[in-house]
């Protein structure tokens, strides 16, 4: 019997402030499964915990700890230390040429840094628009000061959810957050940090480099929050589009007309469509990774599957696409670990884990109507965000790609 632990705070990149610190900088130092432990504790973790893992998210932190029958009753989290018992001097300066060694090796994964400059363009000044990681100067500069006020200012009750799937009884969930968390205050004194307000702006960044050999592009427009009522149309509408690669079997016997198109044309390396919701804005679109003389035909197609789903798409698509998302959503819940990740991110997001039940209901109550009405709401005639990276002397003009997403209709 395995029982899995996440611990997720609620203080990503848009509560940061100005140029004080990167968020996954504070949580590589302070928030490691073995940062803050004695080291009797820490060895106790290293035996009796099979699998401990930090990941940071744009929006959340999240500590995950994986047991086989023993509780982490000395696993690394926030609450049980408090940051003023901490001198932390040793962990920053051990820390700083690790976070500066990640930094390297994200820069060659192209897709991380395409969508590093998407976020970049399309929440110019805003802290959506910085980078995870954050920049080279603010970790050169990180001190215990910016730390103990981070973690003093956001790690608080209010905003910090403990979530639990597997072997473990409630009684127990409850006995593990008084010792883990009992000390952390139930809610702030005064009004909450608000969260400031993260606006989308239509742009581009273009990075050239013709000695690459494939071109990484993304194409993006203004999407909604979680709890936005359009949130689910939006992904029956991601569904649609879908995604492919050449290791696709089925030749061209495919769901997605533009996978079909991308088969047949041999148009791309790969596409996926994505839909990422933070609390009031999104991002909707496609990654494309392309060969440098197919960017023109690539993003055509793209754009007239998009203008397909504001004016033609058919009930028989929508129905299949339905289906494939119910689907998708389910096989995801397969184990203990996204259980827990899913009721950790639903109670972030929604106060409240949403049923199956009641989610496959919001999902059948979607049409084709209803599929038109909020693309064309969101898709229709609106300035996209774009990021491109590699030979990309072929891919249209911002003008011309914007008046790509019009279509003269009576």
């Amino acid at each position: 019997m395995a029982a899995c632990w996440r611990s997720l705070a609620s203080a990503g990149r848009t509560v940061l402030r100005r140029h004080l610190l990167d968020k996954n900088s504070l949580h590589r130092i302070t928030a490691g499964p073995h940062r803050l432990l004695s080291v009797q504790a820490a060895q106790h973790v290293a035996l009796n915990v099979p699998e401990t893992k930090v990941t940071t998210l744009e929006k959340d932190s999240v500590w995950h700890l994986k047991t086989q029958d023993c509780p982490p009753a000395h696993g690394g989290d926030p609450g049980r230390h408090h940051p003023e018992q901490h001198t932390w001097e040793a962990e920053i300066e051990r820390e700083r040429g690790v976070i500066l060694r990640e930094m390297q090796e994200v820069e060659t994964n192209l897709q991380e840094v395409v969508f590093d400059y998407l976020h970049a363009t399309a929440y110019q000044s805003t802290a959506l628009g910085r980078t995870i990681l954050g920049p080279t100067e603010n970790i050169k500069t990180i001190n215990r000061g910016d730390l103990v006020e981070y973690i003093t200012t956001h790690y608080k009750g209010p905003r910090i959810v403990l979530a639990a799937a597997g072997g473990v009884s409630h009684g127990e969930l409850i006995d593990l957050a008084k010792y883990h968390f009992g000390k952390l205050p139930g809610r702030y004194i005064g009004e909450a940090p608000a969260l400031p307000p993260c606006h989308f702006t239509g742009s581009e960044i273009r990075v050239r480099d013709d000695k690459m050999p494939l071109a990484h592009i993304a194409l993006a427009v203004e999407a909604v929050g979680w709890s936005h009522p359009d949130t689910i149309p939006l992904m029956v509408a991601n569904t649609l589009i879908g995604n492919w690669d050449r290791s696709f079997g089925g030749g061209v016997n495919l769901s997605s007309k533009l996978a079909q198109m991308a088969c047949q044309g041999n148009l791309c390396h790969s596409f996926q469509s994505f839909n990422t919701c933070y609390t009031d804005t999104g991002l909707w679109g496609l990654y494309m990774v392309c060969e440098p003389g197919t960017i023109g035909d690539m993003m055509h197609y793209t754009q007239m599957e998009w203008m397909s789903l504001c004016t033609s798409v058919t009930e028989a698509e929508v129905a299949r696409a339905k289906n494939l998302l119910k689907t998708n959503m389910l096989l995801h819940l397969d184990g203990s670990t996204p259980i827990c990740e899913d009721i950790g991110r639903q109670m972030l997001c929604y106060s409240r884990r949403i049923p199956l039940h009641e989610l496959e209901a919001r999902i059948d109550a979607i049409d084709a109507t209803t599929i038109k009405e909020v693309c064309t709401k969101y898709i229709y005639n609106k300035a996209p965000a774009i990021a491109a990276v590699g030979p990309i002397e072929q891919l249209p003009d911002y003008n011309q790609i914007r008046s790509g997403l019009f279509w003269m209709r009576s």
